[in-house]
C-alpha cells in the first residue's frame, strides 16, 4: 500500500544513528567538529577573527557520510541541514552548537542525488540514482513513501512554493514527472528529448524550467505541456537552477564553468541573458554542481571542481570570494534562509563545511 510508513533501518533515537562528526583538530570546547581555517592552538587564531554569526568557529567541518556528498539543504527555519551521499544515507544536522548529526534516513538503494524541504519543515523529500524519489518525516525518521515511475537516475527536484505541495522530477529517462507527495504514482510524465540534469519550479507552479545535455535551459509551460521558450548561451551540459527570491530571474550552472543569470519576467527582451559569472571551473569529476542566490538576491554562490567556493554580487559580477577548505569538488552550497550570513558547502571529499561570511 502507497499509503503505508515504512520504517527506516534502525530507530531513528538509537545512539548508534547519530554519527558524532571526527575531529581532525581540536577546538575549545567541542571535539565533534573542526576547525578548518585555524592553525593556532587552542583556537587562538579564531578568536581573532571578527564574528558575523552564531557558529561555535567560523568553520565548522561536519564528517560522518562515508561516500561523496551531492546535496545539502537548510530547512526553513535554517536551524538544520540535511545532506544526501553517494552512501545511500540522508543525514541530518544541527547549525548552532557543535552542529550534531542527530539522525539518519535510510532506505534509498543508489546515492542520494538531491533534496528538498516541506514549507513546515516537517518533511523531507529525496531524488535518488535509484529511480525513485522519496519522502521521509524528519520527526520520526520514518519513510513516509516511495514513488517510483522513473527508468533512469533521478538527477534533480524541485517542490511547490505555494498551493498544493507538488513535487517535480527529472531525469536521464528524459522524462519530467509530476507528483503528487500523497500518493505513490505520478500524476503525470512529460516526454523530453535528452537527459534532464537541472529544474526549478517557478513561484505560481505553473511555469518549469529544466537544463539538460543538449545545453539548452527549456522553459515549459505545465498547463499545456508544452515549451514556452528557450533560454540559450550556455555550451555544456546544464547542472543546476534556482530563481531569485523576488522569482524575476533565473540563475543557471553549467559544465561550460560558467554561472549565469537570466531575466524571465513575462515581457523581457528576446535576449534574455543578463550577466555571465566566471570563477567556478568544473575541472574532471563533471558532477551536477549547483549554485544558488542568497536570500536577498544580492549575492550568487558556486561549488566548482577545485575544491573551492565562488561568492559573486549578483548586480554587478563581481568575485567577492573564493573560498577554500574542501579536498575535493564542491557539489552543492546553500545560503542559510534566516539572516545569519552562513554558508554550507558540501562535497566529494564526504565532507560539509559550514561557515560564516562577511557582511
Amino acid at each position: 500500500m502507497s499509503g503505508e510508513k515504512r520504517p527506516a533501518a534502525n530507530s531513528f533515537g538509537s545512539a548508534q544513528l547519530v554519527k558524532r562528526a571526527k575531529s581532525d583538530a581540536k577546538v575549545a570546547g567541542s571535539s565533534a567538529v573542526a576547525v578548518v581555517n585555524g592553525s593556532a592552538q587552542n583556537g587562538a587564531l579564531i578568536q581573532a577573527v571578527p564574528r558575523t554569526s552564531s557558529l561555535q568557529s567560523p568553520v565548522m567541518e561536519l564528517t560522518g557520510h562515508s561516500g561523496e556528498v551531492f546535496a545539502a539543504r537548510f530547512d526553513p527555519t535554517g536551524q538544520v541541514i540535511a545532506s544526501g551521499s553517494m552512501d545511500r544515507s540522508i543525514l541530518l544536522w544541527r547549525t548552532s552548537g557543535a552542529c550534531d548529526n542527530y539522525g539518519i534516513l535510510t532506505g534509498h538503494k543508489q546515492a542520494v542525488l538531491d533534496l528538498h524541504w516541506s514549507r513546515d519543515s516537517k518533511v523531507l523529500f529525496s531524488a535518488s540514482a535509484d529511480m525513485h524519489l522519496a519522502s521521509w518525516d524528519v520527526e520520526t525518521g520514518e519513510r513516509i513513501r516511495r514513488h517510483p515511475g522513473h527508468e533512469e537516475v533521478i538527477n534533480c527536484m524541485d517542490v511547490s512554493k505555494r498551493g498544493e505541495e507538488m513535487l517535480v522530477s527529472g531525469s536521464d529517462d528524459g522524462y519530467i514527472g509530476i507528483w503528487d507527495p500523497r500518493t505513490k504514482d505520478a500524476v503525470n510524465f512529460i516526454e523530453t528529448n535528452f537527459p534532464i540534469t537541472a529544474m526549478a519550479l517557478a513561484e505560481a507552479g505553473n511555469e518549469l524550467f529544466t537544463g539538460g545535455i543538449d545545453n539548452d535551459i527549456k522553459v515549459w509551460d505545465l498547463r499545456k505541456q508544452a515549451v514556452s521558450y528557450t533560454l540559450l548561451g550556455h555550451t555544456d551540459t546544464v547542472t543546476s537552477l534556482q530563481l531569485s527570491p523576488d522569482n524575476q530571474t533565473l540563475l543557471s550552472n553549467a559544465h561550460d564553468s560558467t554561472v549565469r543569470t537570466w531575466d524571465i519576467r513575462p515581457f523581457a527582451p528576446a535576449d534574455r541573458r543578463i550577466k555571465t559569472f566566471d570563477g567556478a571551473p568544473t575541472g574532471q569529476e563533471r558532477n551536477l554542481f549547483k549554485a544558488s542566490w542568497d536570500p536577498k538576491g544580492e549575492r550568487i554562490v558556486a561549488g566548482s571542481g577545485d575544491g573551492t567556493v565562488a561568492v559573486w554580487e549578483s548586480r554587478t559580477g563581481k568575485l567577492l570570494n573564493k573560498l577554500p577548505g574542501h579536498r575535493g569538488a564542491v557539489n552543492d552550497v546553500r545560503f542559510s534562509p534566516n539572516d545569519e550570513p552562513i554558508l554550507v558547502s558540501a562535497s566529494s571529499d564526504r565532507t560539509l563545511l559550514l561557515g560564516e561570511l562577511g557582511r
